[in-house]
């Protein structure tokens, strides 16, 4: 079992930067992939970015790619993901993730969930 804490979120101007942090506790923790997803208003949740349990490989949706990094801290039980040059289109509530397996897909099974922090990002 997995507890998710999101935490980081704000209200930023187009081309700031924030990071989101995601706490995790549980056994095995640092077995888990992890990864985010975020939700605009009216719209499906979307895959943003993962990265196994050892951390030797991330992946990230096209529209992030070079923004955007997630990392993990195992030691720590902590997730990241720094966003730079943030856009409107980026607006969204940002959920942490976690499934036990090599890695977090778009379309793929999650087994646990955060309670997701808000992006609000204006030009």
């Amino acid at each position: 079992q997995v507890q998710l804490v999101e935490s980081g979120g704000g209200l930023v101007q187009a081309g700031d930067s924030l990071r989101l942090s995601c706490a995790g506790s549980g056994r095995a923790f640092s077995t888990y992939a992890m990864g985010w997803f975020r939700q605009a208003p009216g719209k499906e949740r979307e895959f943003v970015a993962s990265i196994p349990w050892n951390g030797d490989s991330t992946y990230y949706v096209d529209s992030v790619k070079g923004r955007f990094t997630i990392s993990r801290d195992n030691a720590k039980n902590t997730v990241y993901l720094q966003m730079n040059s943030l856009k409107p289109e980026d607006t969204a509530v940002y959920y942490c993730a976690a499934r036990r397996g090599l890695i977090i897909v778009a379309g793929g099974w999650v087994d646990y969930w955060g309670q997701g922090t808000q992006v609000t990002v204006f030009s």
